[in-house]
């Protein structure tokens, strides 16, 4: 899956292109932020990106990234939500 650095205003949703930003894909991603990320909300863009998540740094501090989600990581996500319903 692909992913693509962006800069993201929560308050009014507007998405801007980071400079220099390159390609990389999802798993280095999270690796780099040890698995801490959060799906923010999904998007539709003409390049294929389907949702902005947010990668939080060791300051717990927000990176955004647009991704690309493919059916894996749609049954992850699905799975996941499905092993927390129930706990408190």
């Amino acid at each position: 899956m692909k992913s693509l650095q962006v800069h993201f205003n929560e308050a009014t949703q507007t998405i801007e292109p980071v400079d220099n930003a390159s390609l990389e894909p999802w798993e280095e991603i999270c690796d780099r932020f040890n698995n801490d990320v959060r799906r923010i909300k999904t998007v539709s863009d003409p390049r294929g990106y389907t949702a902005i998540y947010a990668c939080y740094d060791e300051s717990n501090q927000p990176v955004y990234y647009l991704v690309e989600e493919r059916d894996v990581l749609k049954k992850l996500r699905h799975r996941t939500f499905l092993d927390k319903l129930g706990r408190t």
